[in-house]
């Protein structure tokens, strides 16, 4: 029963072979009209119209040969068919796409095929099921190697692009003396309008950080709906600059919910800055930024604003004099430990609350008397009151808040 359903396989595939002049434009036709990244220039269609034949050949092979699943290749044609497209930018989940219909349409083939070899109802059935088996094993098999095939060129083309592309933005962003124009004409991208500079980094390489990284591209481009100018400077590290005519406000938590569903991935953010001027300062202000997450990085949340940590980041480039200096202004309440770090929070709010006991504890959610309890214990930890040199204790609070761990003291554990 196997031998003969393999015969009559192999004689519908031998049927389709027959009539591949109509049958595979049918097929590259169709791909065209519903993938859009399959919409090529003349030359790279002739390549999408042989990589097709060659498939479809090579699964007529495998079905009337009956070539064993380790001997499956992916066509040369294929192969170069998928470095095209990642060379492109095109999507890879659009290639696997076009496989998927291209199993799809090929299968109804053969079932067209099958029925004309025999009209017994259990032979149809069973070379039926047997078909599609085996034209299944042939898609995951060449599908798992395109894959492959498809990110080693977009990692090499990518990283050819890009150093060419970090050379040019370096000259623009190291060389003040450069004009507007000639920076313009230098990297391609308008610099009379606003922008907000980013950075974005993988801290878990063993993710697939060029993956991560093409998808922050694509959530920045996606979320903030402007012109994005994008190169990857390593292989964690993507730098961008959002332009646009005005002003941009950027939703950081809507950046930060699309991230999140996406990549692994942190980004830190410039604040908006008009013209080549602002192009740099932006930029730098992410640079900053991203720093100021790496001294503390579970101090803060996936995507963080210069102006958010700005404080902590003009200071980072003395890490141990600023870290003396904090010592200096809050004494024993420079201690990393849980207890301490709740007196820290209590005297914060009650400095940002204008030195009100209620005010503070409704901030906390808890009674004015702990409150006034945890201030004296501040106080004595300190060995001088909270209000004594207020504004150094309010941006010594601050910069433990932003970088912990960076400037505070192991201590013991403190009831609070």
């Amino acid at each position: 029963m196997i031998v003969l359903t393999e015969e009559l396989v192999a004689d519908a595939a031998r049927l389709i072979e027959a009539r591949l002049e109509s049958l595979v434009p049918e097929m590259t036709d169709y791909f065209v009209e519903v993938i859009p990244e399959f919409q090529h220039d003349d030359a790279v269609r002739r390549l999408m119209v042989a990589s097709t034949t060659a498939n479809v050949e090579a699964i007529i092979a495998l079905l009337v040969h009956k070539i064993a699943e380790d001997d499956i290749t992916v066509p040369p044609a294929a192969a170069e068919y998928a470095r095209r497209f990642a060379q492109h930018g095109l999507s890879l989940e659009g290639l696997l796409r076009a496989y998927r219909i291209g199993h799809n349409r090929f299968t109804r083939w053969g079932l067209a095929a099958l029925a004309e070899v025999t009209t017994s109802a259990p032979q149809l059935a069973e070379a039926g099921n047997h078909l599609v088996l085996r034209t299944d094993v042939y898609i995951d098999k060449v599908a798992e190697s395109l894959v492959e095939i498809y990110e080693s060129e977009r990692r090499r083309w990518d990283s050819r692009t890009d150093a060419a592309r970090i050379a040019q933005l370096r000259i623009v962003l190291d060389n003040e003396s450069l004009s507007t124009r000639s920076a313009q004409d230098l990297i391609d991208v308008a610099l009379d309008g606003w922008h907000v500079g980013a950075v974005a980094w993988v801290d878990d390489t063993t993710g697939g950080p060029v993956a991560s990284l093409q998808a922050a591209r694509r959530v920045l481009a996606e979320s903030l709906g402007r012109t994005v100018e994008t190169v990857v400077v390593d292989d964690v590290t993507l730098w961008a600059w959002v332009t646009s005519p005005g002003r941009a406000a950027v939703d950081v938590e809507a950046v930060a919910r699309r991230l999140a569903a996406v990549a692994p991935i942190r980004l830190a953010l410039g604040s908006p800055a008009c013209g080549l001027a602002g192009f740099r300062q932006t930029h730098r202000e992410a640079l900053r930024a991203r720093a100021v997450v790496q001294a503390a990085p579970g101090a803060h949340g996936q995507v963080v604003r210069f102006d958010d940590v700005a404080v902590a980041a003009l200071l980072t480039d003395h890490p141990t004099v600023l870290r003396a200096w904090v010592r200096r202004v809050l004494g024993d309440l420079a201690e990393d430990d849980e207890g301490t770090a709740r007196l820290r929070q209590t005297v914060r709010a009650l400095l940002t609350c204008g030195g009100s006991y209620t005010a503070a504890a409704a901030l906390l959610h808890v009674h004015k008397n702990t409150v006034h309890y945890r201030v004296q214990r501040a106080e004595e930890l300190r060995g001088l009151p909270i209000a004594e040199g207020r504004l150094d204790v309010e941006v010594a609070l601050l910069v433990c808040e932003l970088l912990g761990p960076r400037v505070l003291s192991a201590g013991p554990r403190r009831p609070d």
